[in-house]
């Protein structure tokens, strides 16, 4: 493990300031007990160095020693490979997490992402539109996913980088109450944003934006 910084942006407007996804990695960081830096890059003028680790102008990305990792799935799973407070070592403990990791991802923020945007942007909802989004939401993810977190306390048997990453884009949804017919997904949600390491991740987050001069 060499010297880990997270690279995010050093200043945010007040909507999104502690939802930006370098929260995932400060949050992983803080439970692996691993030393790292933050490393400001600028929101308003994005240079071409920033591109060549972020090629959509996107943050955060990890440097790790020689090594940059764009994508937060991509990090956490670099994370995790690192600390097995983050994932185990045995070969099924960590095909369960890197599953769940790619599902969080793939299955659900694919889902919540639109759902989120055409809600914060504050669009009608009686239109046909909403409706193909929120049932794609409702009834083909979180349906489906109720049931398993009703069983469990974390989706991989102890907290992992999996869960991290859930419960990050399920607090997105909670924002504006779509867990409201989920109490599992809400309760694991509580569960995960009430362990200190988040805590203290989105308290960081939120001081590390407050602090800057957009000017």
């Amino acid at each position: 493990m060499n010297d880990l910084t997270i690279n995010t942006f050093d200043w945010v407007p007040e909507f999104p300031r502690g939802y930006v996804r370098d929260i995932r990695m400060r949050w992983a960081l803080e439970e692996a007990g691993l030393p790292y830096r933050v490393k400001s890059v600028s929101f308003q003028h994005r240079s071409a160095e920033h591109y060549l680790h972020q090629p959509f102008g996107q943050v955060p990305w990890l440097t790790d020693g020689d090594i940059s990792i764009f994508e937060s799935g991509a990090i956490l799973l670099h994370l995790g490979e690192q600390s097995n407070a983050l994932m185990p070592t045995n070969a099924s403990g960590r095909g369960e997490v890197i599953q769940w990791l790619f599902a969080a991802l793939n299955s659900v923020e694919a889902a919540s992402l639109p759902w989120f945007i055409f809600q914060a942007s504050g669009f009608k909802r009686d239109t046909p539109e909403w409706k193909r989004l929120d049932d794609f939401l409702m009834v083909s993810r979180l349906k489906h996913l109720e049931p398993v977190l009703a069983r469990c306390e974390w989706l991989a048997g102890n907290f992992s980088v999996a869960d991290i990453l859930m419960a990050d884009v399920l607090r997105l949804v909670n924002r504006f109450e779509g867990l409201a017919s989920f109490p599992a997904c809400r309760d694991y949600v509580a569960r995960a944003l009430a362990r200190p390491s988040f805590v203290k991740a989105y308290a960081d987050q939120m001081a590390h934006f407050a602090a800057a001069n957009p000017a």
